[in-house]
């Protein structure tokens, strides 16, 4: 029973444990059993909360005997990414400086899934608060991916990614601030969503960037995937940037994909130099299959699009540098040489130097620098006009196109340590993702085949206006649906070193 119940949908193991057929305390010890036996090889997980998970399934299994309705995603194991507070639960950021570190708080995205009956297996490991396209920049060592354990499985949400893909858990939360949603879904196979900007709350995530973090669901289809956004998005009164909207109707888009009569944008911008042959060809295949389904493709010139990972480079640290300056050993978390005899910023000096990581340490130095006095409008001020004019070339394209397609990651997953001296390389792997997480629009990746030359994972890249989420998942399962017909789904069988 425990091979049949971790391969199956979370969208079938909801209907399984609402039918009485399965119990969600079977599913739970089912995929806790999976990572026993695994995640030893993956490291998928930081924290595995056992006794909470069952707990969890307990409640919801006591639910349905009673007779209560059941929520879309009830008895549904998830991996929960660990920059998301949960009360009583380590939440690390995958940094030193928190090690230890137990909220007394739910996050308001951790709450939404604990009212859904979801059931959270535990916390999932990252680069350390989220800077980094590998995983590698995790304090705690870097998450293999399951398709090849020498190779990474994205980043900075790996352990999520990692822990679909290797059958571990049907659902898993991520985070997107220059693709960390996107890119792991890229090169595990998977599906990674990342919401308009404010559709999901930030009260309880560890803040990296503010004005481009953003919670998301993670899955092995579509329609699971939208089930889980329908789960966590909405407008929540403690976040002051989330939108007071509707949740637009991703769960019915993703229920009747269609592409018939849309049009569908290629940017030229999003290939050339640097792009991996195998990537490119899977994703005109799937340029191709589009026409097939009835799509118009328009070709489209966004030249600011050029400009993106140098703007995203500059506005990003100089958020997290303002936002991390709250880590300094008086609080909470690590706190180092404070002997008696040391001021209180000898203290904050000697917990930041043993707390944080490089990539941390690079991206504050360089923050802080790009907001320093003299230094602000020629760097900062100059990327945020940058950050304009990209959202321009957005809204210009999608007056002629209802959705653009690109390549998730120019390359498929490379080996773990090839970059890891080459910050700019490892910058490079997002290039694709970063112009929408400046923009606030709304992203998916989707699998679109195996690359012929290493027979890793290609993700194809959706994306949609702000608050027009729906067409991602209307497109996404129209696709999904015709590659499963014709190739099948990459993931349907057990990753090969698994």
């Amino acid at each position: 029973m425990t091979t049949e119940l971790i391969k199956l949908t979370a969208a079938e193991i909801a209907a399984k444990i609402a039918s009485g057929e399965v119990t969600a305390v079977q599913v739970t010890e089912a995929h806790l059993a999976r990572i026993e036996a695994v995640d030893e090889k993956v490291h998928a997980f930081l924290h595995v909360d056992r006794e909470g998970a069952l707990a969890q399934a307990r409640a919801v299994d006591a639910k349905r005997e009673r007779g209560e309705k059941l929520g879309p995603l009830a008895g549904v194991p998830l991996a929960l990414k660990d920059i998301f507070t949960t009360e009583g639960v380590p939440t690390t950021v995958g940094s030193k400086i928190l090690e230890g570190w137990i909220p007394p708080y739910d996050a308001t995205l951790t709450k939404r899934l604990k009212d859904a009956g979801v059931v959270i297996l535990g916390k999932t490991n990252m680069d350390e608060f989220a800077m980094g396209s590998s995983t590698e920049n995790s304090a705690y060592g870097p998450t293999g991916n399951p398709w090849d354990l020498t190779k990474i499985p994205g980043g900075s949400g790996g352990g999520s990614s990692a822990a679909l893909a290797a059958y571990e858990a049907p659902l898993a939360i991520g985070t997107d601030t220059g693709g960390s949603i996107r890119q792991p879904a890229a090169v595990t196979g998977t599906v990674g969503v990342k919401p308009t900007y404010g559709a999901v709350s930030r009260y309880g995530m560890v803040a990296f960037s503010s004005s481009l973090d953003q919670g998301g669901p993670c899955a092995r289809t579509v329609l699971d995937a939208a089930l889980l956004h329908e789960v966590i998005a909405g407008h929540d009164p403690l976040d002051s940037t989330s939108i007071d909207a509707p949740v637009p109707p991703v769960v019915e888009a993703a229920r009747n994909g269609s592409v018939a009569g849309m049009r569908v944008g290629v940017v030229k911008q999003f290939r050339g130099e640097g792009y991996q042959a195998g990537v490119i060809q899977r994703f005109d295949e799937s340029v191709e299959l589009l026409k097939e389904l009835g799509a118009e493709i328009v070709e489209l010139d966004c030249p600011s699009f050029d400009l993106a990972l140098a703007a995203y480079y500059l506005i990003a640290p100089s958020e997290c540098s303002s936002n991390l300056a709250r880590f300094d050993g008086l609080r909470y978390g690590l706190r180092t040489g404070d002997d008696g005899t040391r001021s209180a910023e000898e203290v904050t000096s000697l917990t930041r130097e043993a707390g944080f990581g490089p990539e941390v340490k690079r991206r504050v130095m360089l923050g802080t620098y790009a907001l320093s006095s003299g230094y602000y409008d020629a760097y900062y001020g100059s990327a945020q006009k940058v950050r304009t004019l990209i959202t321009r070339d957005f809204e210009k394209a999608f007056e002629q196109v209802d959705v653009i397609v690109s390549p998730t990651t120019p390359t498929t997953a490379f080996a773990i340590g090839e970059r890891a001296d080459d910050p700019m390389a490892m910058y490079l792997a997002d290039l694709c993702t970063i112009p929408t997480n400046l923009a606030g629009n709304a992203a998916m990746s989707l699998p679109c085949g195996l690359a012929p030359e290493d027979g890793l994972p290609v993700g194809l890249q959706i994306i949609a206006p702000a608050m027009k989420d729906d067409r991602l998942y209307k497109v996404g399962a129209a696709v999904e649906a015709a590659f499963n017909d014709r190739w099948g789904h990459p993931l349907l069988e057990e990753a090969p070193q698994l």
